[in-house]
């Protein structure tokens, strides 16, 4: 039984001892975990654009539907509270 014991205290103190490597190392990297990430964002989004700004993009006016006449609203009658005007 103590055996048992004893295993599993080691292993308890090599998993912590691996989080607290692994803690360590992300503070120290920090920096440069960062950039990692940005430059590969920019990356990504730089790639979603078509190589550049307006290289592949519609202008937009060419592609509006011309326009059409559209019917004007119906007059309101004098809607009021039931007084007369004098």
């Amino acid at each position: 039984m103590q055996k048992i014991v004893n295993v599993l205290a080691i292993a308890s103190g090599v998993v912590s001892a691996a989080v607290v490597a692994s803690g360590v190392f992300v503070y120290v990297n920090r920096d440069s975990i960062i950039d990692s990430i940005k430059s590969q964002a920019i990356e990504a989004i730089g790639g979603s654009l078509g190589g550049g700004l307006g290289g592949s993009l519609p202008i937009g006016a060419p592609d509006l539907a011309s326009p059409t006449p559209q019917a004007a609203a119906p007059a309101v009658p004098n809607a009021g509270l039931g007084i007369s005007n004098f």
